[in-house]
């Protein structure tokens, strides 16, 4: 029910694109998953996303989650706050970034799965804690949904 809540704040952020912002917030969320299929190295980013202004930023996002065959296996480079909440039903852990608009009025999380073994919370950041991670855009499906995420080998705190 909290990933479909997730989903549906997510699709009315969209819709608040068109009308204007409004203070509102959602995040998709990410499960501790092993992934890595489509690993590439850093130098190879197809998408970098701290290269542009807050408001490309939003944009290139909002387009991610509306037109993801579009991104799939490319690269993607982004920084921003760190979040994490845990989902009872799955028992999991998700971590994502927070995306911002220009006017920080409205905002939505990408998540990421760290690949390794990695220990919450002995082994990742703050929460909020300003993070850049490098990584391959994939999907999974969970609970009959699909989630849209990136496979990050590294988080480097800024």
């Amino acid at each position: 029910m909290k990933k479909c809540l997730y989903v549906l704040l997510c699709l009315s952020i969209a819709g608040m694109l068109t009308a204007g912002c409004s203070k509102a917030a959602g995040t998709e969320g990410t499960a501790n998953k092993e992934s890595g299929k489509n690993a590439k190295s850093a130098a190879a980013v197809d998408v970098d996303l701290t290269a542009l202004s807050s408001t490309m930023v939003y944009a290139e996002v909002f387009s991610m989650m509306s037109n993801p065959d579009e991104y799939f296996g490319k690269t993607i480079k982004m920084s921003g706050p760190y979040g994490v909440s845990f989902y009872d039903k799955t028992g999991l852990y998700y971590h994502y970034i927070i995306i911002e608009d220009a006017a920080a009025c409205c905002q939505q999380g990408l998540e990421f799965m760290w690949n390794g073994n990695h220990d919450y919370p002995k082994d990742y950041p703050k929460e909020l804690s300003e993070i850049e991670v490098t990584g391959v855009f994939e999907s999974y499906e969970e609970l009959g949904q699909t989630y849209y995420y990136l496979v990050v080998d590294d988080i480097i705190v800024k």
